[in-house]
């Protein structure tokens, strides 16, 4: 998978800050799209891209100790199965690392949660829950973080925790049967 870039929202309009999305694979990229439609959707920029913590442990090291300086805010990593992926990263920057428990084949994304929460003290790496569902929720603690100094992100975020209310609102159940 090559690396992808994006910066603007559903109206064109740039956002200011930069995530970085990585993940172990190209088979984490189903789950990992959810980050990456979040953000765009927020028109947050971002860049997403494999890089392995096995089979490019040099890379891993180059892209963590660069990112700062490449303008990255936090970095959502996405890993299955042993997930060293987002505690590497952790352990060569003091950028906020979101890890994201990627489901794998045999143990359902178990091995891959435990793996990234059980982070020595002193290398945090804000752990999510397995799946699609985690890969957005890091997204949108990414976007959370960069709204603190960013008011329209801020009310973006606002207006779309207000749309999740409705929906709820607008739900009907089916009458029971009697």
């Amino acid at each position: 998978m090559s690396s992808q870039s994006s910066g603007t929202d559903t109206t064109g309009k740039t956002v200011a800050g930069k995530i970085a999305v990585v993940m172990g694979s190209q088979s984490d990229w189903p789950v990992m799209q959810y980050a990456v439609e979040q953000l765009s959707d927020f028109g947050v920029a971002y860049e997403a891209k494999v890089v392995s913590a096995h089979r490019t442990p040099e890379l891993l090291f180059e892209f963590a100790e660069t990112a700062r300086d490449r303008g990255f805010a936090a970095i959502i990593a996405g890993a299955g199965g042993a997930a060293h992926l987002p505690g590497m990263l952790a352990a060569k920057t003091t950028l906020p690392v979101l890890g994201v428990p990627v489901p794998s084949k045999y143990l359902k994304g178990m091995d891959s949660l435990l793996s990234i929460v059980q982070m020595p003290r002193g290398i945090p790496v804000a752990t999510y829950a397995i799946g699609e569902a985690g890969a957005a929720n890091a997204a949108l603690s990414a976007i959370a973080m960069l709204a603190v100094n960013d008011e329209s992100l801020a009310q973006k975020l606002d207006d779309f925790r207000a749309r999740q209310q409705q929906s709820v609102f607008a739900m009907t159940l089916p009458p029971a049967d009697s």
